[in-house]
């Protein structure tokens, strides 16, 4: 069963920044495309960020230049560094395996059914 602990967030003034970790469990990442997702308050579930098994990276519009995913195999964690933040980040995130490959944005689809916890975003002065 793939198991991902999501952390790192928390509440943040506008312009700041946040890294967001997200630890597997049970299995190894190497080969498999990871994808963040954040849910705002009463919005759906939507993909910000994910990166392929080999490295390549796809971001949402609202979020290019301003966030920056990255991996650490050896660690079995993804990384979302979030800087220039702005009260539309506010939402809970949370990490998947993508089915999709990380191809793109518009097609990030998580793998199974359930979720993490998420870690909380607050971005408010």
């Amino acid at each position: 069963q793939l198991q991902f602990v999501e952390s790192g967030g928390g509440l943040v003034q506008p312009g700041g920044s946040l890294r967001l970790s997200c630890a597997a469990s049970g299995f190894s990442l190497d080969y498999h495309a990871i994808g963040w997702f954040r849910q705002a308050p009463g919005k759906e579930r939507v993909g910000v960020s994910c990166i392929s098994s080999g490295g390549t990276t796809n971001y949402a519009d609202s979020v290019k230049g301003r966030f920056t995913i990255s991996r650490d195999n050896a660690k079995n964690t993804v990384y979302l560094q979030m800087n220039s933040l702005n009260p539309q980040d506010t939402a809970v995130y949370y990490c998947a395996v993508d089915r999709n490959f990380c191809y793109k944005i518009a097609t990030m689809t998580p793998h199974g059914n359930s979720w993490g916890q998420g870690t909380q975003v607050t971005v408010s002065a």
